[in-house]
């Protein structure tokens, strides 16, 4: 593979500010069947890279402060320096020069990474409070992922009393599937937010009443991108967003997930369909390493009559403190068959005959969202085991979860990733968490072909 390396490369910033030098990788050879293919994608592609930093084992890296100096402001440093963000992830070294530097960006980055700081601290780099306008959207796929955007958001945009007086707040919205839109439409139009976080289906609605409009957005964030272009429920509505309803040389594009297959094919398509522009960049850290090294994987083959005894088994001996366990979404049939969904079985069965966890919870697609909410609010207090699917397996974080079990495999390697990267969700910590999953033999070769995709290692655990 052909790798050009440039150091001090300089990005200039739509907006006059100064240039930031830094070392870049830039990756020129692209794997393509047809040659006719790598030649369209060349052609489209003059001025996108896919780039990551070098090491410099003898440099010291920048503090999170001395990289947003100059471009956030000092009462949000002191938030985020306040509850514990002072040293910077990969994916903030690597992406915060750039998007402070005006370019539209792809971060790509492990579960967990620090990749939603990122890019909160690129929007409160551009926002103008004075403005009474909304600056900055956030689009979320789930209720559950927009709360939690939303709180932290709120948490670096609080201001202490002294600042709020000399000058406005910044406001920040969550438009979000099972809110209260008429409320929401009566502060649309009394005091726009400046950030808005929103899932997409709630968020059109408000734009096809125009309720709301984007003619002063500066920031657009696409959150678990992937997740949100494979639905097929919402990729007319995000599509129409990107180019109908706001313009891309009005704004900044900020893409983000832990997984895009195929990432250079969504790079040429962010060009050729005018999402982004030309000039986007795609961050992608850790490349080598899709998960983060800290989880410890492992499996158990066991037949389906005895997966429950197993899996009480394997509770019983781990004495997890917090832990998630994932189960398949019902199937339609069996939804019209009037059969008890196996989340429910699972829960009634560990309320039964596990006595090493007081709060088991259930967090699923078809329970209401103040259910959902409520799920949520309880295991964020720790020692919990949530019973949840795959609505569980995408941005929520849950830093104290040590132990993830797969009671059914996940369907895709990505949905495997999301599931694992509930844990190991602390990016400076050394401890050890670990990923089960329980399989039928029949499924061992599914397993191994997560991992050669995914570049792990996963161990038979024999009970």
């Amino acid at each position: 593979m052909g790798t050009l390396s440039v150091t001090g490369l300089l990005f200039q910033s739509q907006n006059p500010k100064p240039r930031i030098p830094f070392s870049t990788n830039f990756t020129n050879q692209v794997l393509f069947p047809n040659p006719l293919s790598k030649l369209r994608l060349l052609q489209a592609l003059p001025n996108s890279s896919s780039i990551s930093i070098e090491e410099n084992p003898g440099k010291k890296a920048p503090t999170l402060r001395e990289i947003c100096q100059g471009h956030v402001p000092e009462h949000v440093i002191r938030r985020a320096e306040e509850v514990g963000y002072t040293r910077p992830t990969d994916v903030q070294l690597q992406a915060l020069p750039i998007l402070f530097s005006g370019c539209d960006c792809i971060l790509h980055a492990q579960t967990g990474s620090g990749k939603t700081l990122a890019y909160l601290l690129l929007i409160f780099s551009v926002i103008n409070t004075q403005k009474s306008a909304v600056q900055a959207v956030i689009v979320v796929p789930t209720r559950e992922l927009g709360m939690q955007v939303t709180k932290v958001a709120r948490m670096l945009a609080a201001k202490h009393v002294e600042l709020e007086l000399e000058q406005k707040c910044c406001t920040v919205m969550a438009l979000l599937d099972g809110g209260m839109l008429k409320r929401h439409k009566s502060w649309l139009k009394a005091e726009p937010p400046t950030i808005l976080v929103a899932t997409i289906r709630s968020l059109c609605q408000m734009l096809e009443k125009q309720t709301l409009k984007l003619e002063s957005m500066r920031v657009l964030i696409i959150d678990e991108v992937d997740f949100m272009f494979n639905s097929s429920k919402e990729v007319s509505s995000l599509r129409k967003l990107l180019t109908s309803y706001s313009s891309l040389n009005n704004r900044q594009t900020v893409f983000a997930s832990a997984s895009i297959p195929q990432h250079r094919r969504f790079l040429y398509d962010c060009i050729q369909q005018k999402w982004t522009k030309n000039d986007v960049i795609h961050v992608h850290a850790n490349p080598i390493q899709p998960m983060p090294s800290c989880l410890y994987h492992r499996f158990v083959i066991c037949g389906k009559n005895r997966k429950h005894q197993i899996l009480l088994s394997l509770l019983q001996s781990d004495a997890p403190e917090s832990s998630i366990i994932f189960v398949g979404e019902q199937s339609e049939k069996s939804k019209k068959a009037g059969n008890t969904p196996s989340t429910t079985l699972l829960v009634e069965f560990l309320e039964a005959s596990y006595v090493g966890c007081s709060d088991i919870h259930l967090l699923e697609e078809d329970t209401n969202f103040h259910l959902r909410a409520a799920s949520l609010s309880e295991v964020r207090r720790g020692n919990y085991i949530l019973v949840a699917t795959d609505i569980a397996a995408r941005g929520v974080d849950l830093p104290e979860t040590t132990h993830i079990y797969n009671f059914d495999l996940p369907r895709t390697a990505v949905d495997y990733l999301h599931r694992a990267g509930r844990t190991g969700r602390k990016p400076f910590s050394e401890n050890k968490c670990t990923v089960t999953s329980i399989l039928s033999s029949e499924e061992r070769f599914v397993l191994k072909r997560y991992e050669n995709e995914l570049l792990f290692n996963c161990e038979e655990l024999i009970l």
